[in-house]
């Protein structure tokens, strides 16, 4: 985390390093906050400000969540779900983390499975040589090597259904611009929920009314290739953080986390005495920020590093920006009403909607994949049961609780 122009571990970490960088007099406030809010606890726990203030304390919040979780969603914590935080941060806490850096402290495990750490908490990981896409090449290649077709930039444009069953799929070609019907026996899908309650309900309004207000946030990373950082000594690669991701609590700035992409795996970057990262904001589509033009926002984006003292704007070397519409599904607006589309589309047999778009859940990769293998398993034993897609990463015990 980067807060106050200074690193700060994360997971956090009460130990000497964080202590010192915040004072003494400050950890005294940051104790006293933590007790007051386990004493008297916020009931019910219906937001996501009350989610990280129960488990955390006010002073806490207010320092290392809430600006980054708002300059993510767009809106006060106290407008969203306290879902989001059961489903991301789970159970972690004061308690888990002060847990952890015992652990720590009596020896580090190299179990890279880490099966008894918090999610939040997880520290190493295995990843792919070349990025995550090196893994979906690998899926492509075993899928077209067992005779299988594999059809990229292609777009969903229509589906057909014969009463509880989605009999075929009219896909667009992006590059040709040509559309074909194509038939299906099952529909697996990962589309925006928005798009796919379009196309299957034209005619149910207050359905497609609960899709459109669906809220999102969009997502651009602007990457830089820069000759050194400046948040240490030496030259090029010498001076970086060691981080992967740094979150950026700095509210004088609109930048959100920054990417690393030489500690990823050293073999992304085509120079290694270069450092290559990555700035990662988050908006709307169509805002002030989505419709910057490219070297505009490249430029806005240098500025922003350069200002909490990352970079020199002068080393940067090259740049290229990237945009992702609909990357976040978001908790709040008429996600509450989800359950009436999850009720919907579960009633159609052979379709399975599965990934974050696809249920509108902030799920991570693993997750996904995992109500993927769900989905295709239902396929194969001929079921219509989505329980288990559903049951992923969902935190049923905190829903009775709230209940």
């Amino acid at each position: 985390i980067y807060y106050r122009r200074r690193f700060f571990d994360y997971p956090l970490k009460l130990n000497v390093s964080m202590l010192g960088k915040l004072g003494w007099i400050e950890a005294g406030r940051l104790g006293t906050s933590y007790a007051g809010s386990r004493l008297f606890p916020r009931r019910p726990e219906t937001t996501l400000e009350d989610f990280f203030i129960n488990r955390f304390g006010h002073r806490l919040y207010a320092m290392f969540f809430r600006d980054y979780t708002e300059k993510v969603w767009g809106v006060p914590c106290r407008e969203i779900s306290a879902e989001w935080g059961a489903q991301r941060v789970k159970g972690l806490s004061i308690t888990t983390a002060i847990v952890h850096a015992f652990r720590e402290a009596l020896g580090r495990s190299h179990d890279v499975a880490q099966k008894d750490v918090q999610t939040s908490l997880i520290e190493r990981f295995l990843y792919p040589r070349l990025g995550p896409g090196q893994m979906w090449e690998e899926v492509s290649d075993r899928v077209m090597a067992a005779g299988g077709e594999v059809h990229l930039r292609q777009r969903i444009i229509g589906l057909d259904r014969d009463g509880s069953r989605v009999t075929r799929a009219h896909v667009q070609d992006l590059e040709t611009g040509h559309a074909r019907w194509m038939p299906c026996d099952a529909f697996i899908s990962t589309m925006p929920v928005q798009q796919l309650v379009e196309q299957l309900a034209p005619d149910a309004d207050d359905l497609r009314n609960v899709a459109r207000s669906l809220p999102y946030r969009d997502f651009m990373t602007a990457g830089l290739v820069v000759r050194r950082m400046t948040a240490g000594g030496g030259s090029g690669a010498a001076t970086m953080p060691a981080d992967n991701w740094i979150y950026v609590q700095e509210p004088d700035v609109k930048l959100g986390r920054l990417q690393i992409f030489n500690n990823w795996s050293p073999d992304m970057v085509a120079d290694p005495s270069t450092v290559s990262l990555g700035l990662e904001y988050f908006c709307r589509e169509r805002d002030d920020l989505w419709s910057m033009d490219d070297g505009r926002f490249l430029s806005f984006a240098a500025g922003e590093l350069e200002k909490i003292g990352l970079i020199d704007r002068r080393d940067v070397l090259d740049g290229t920006l990237v945009r992702v519409p609909k990357a976040y599904p978001a908790y709040f607006g008429s996600y509450s009403q989800m359950g009436k589309i999850r009720s919907y589309l579960d009633g159609i047999e052979n379709l399975f909607a599965v990934g974050r778009n696809g249920m509108h859940r902030y799920n991570n990769q693993d997750h996904s994949m995992l109500a993927a293998k769900a989905a295709v398993a239902a396929v194969q034993s001929g079921s219509a049961d989505k329980a288990a897609i559903w049951s992923v990463n969902s935190e049923d015990d905190y829903h009775e609780q709230r209940d």
